[in-house]
């Protein structure tokens, strides 16, 4: 009589991971690149005001920012509800924008410092007195481009 022997069982398969570590190092390298890093976190809202006549900036590493508007609503219980300016990652007075201005100038190249564009973004309900003492400001440190940023208006032709 024959006898019949039962067949071991057999491990699952194994996947070939020989090409996983350039697979992970493609979505890594996709994702550094596309990537882009906020460079301050805003402490003030700002709403944008719409115009009609808008041109983008063409140098952005050329530009300094200066946000003036309200405190987030977390933080107005602490802050209270008037319009303040923020310069890079903090409150401030208008007092500091002359040595902010002379920060920013000193980490330029000589070169680039003519050249040089003060950005306000300020929320559309601010009132116009914190934003003329902030100009005044900016007169007083020689930062005489100054760029006031806004959302397009889209006009209805009907």
């Amino acid at each position: 009589m024959a006898r019949f022997k039962k067949k071991k069982e057999e491990g699952s398969q194994t996947i070939n991971t020989a090409s996983l570590p350039d697979i992970i190092f493609m979505l890594l390298f996709f994702f550094m690149v596309s990537t882009t890093m906020r460079e301050t976190q805003l402490l003030v809202q700002v709403t944008q005001p719409k115009a009609t006549e808008v041109q983008k900036l063409e140098k952005k590493e050329l530009v300094s920012y200066i946000y003036i508007g309200p405190p987030p609503k977390g933080r107005q219980a602490m802050l209270g509800t008037e319009p303040r300016i923020q310069l890079n990652d903090s409150y401030a007075e208008t007092s500091e924008v002359q040595q902010f201005i002379a920060r920013e100038r000193e980490a330029m190249s000589e070169g680039e410092r003519k050249l040089m564009t003060t950005s306000l973004k300020v929320d559309k309900d601010t009132k116009m007195g914190i934003v003329s003492d902030v100009k005044q400001e900016l007169r007083h440190a020689n930062a005489l481009k100054i760029n006031y940023n806004t959302r397009k208006r889209v006009e209805d032709r009907n």
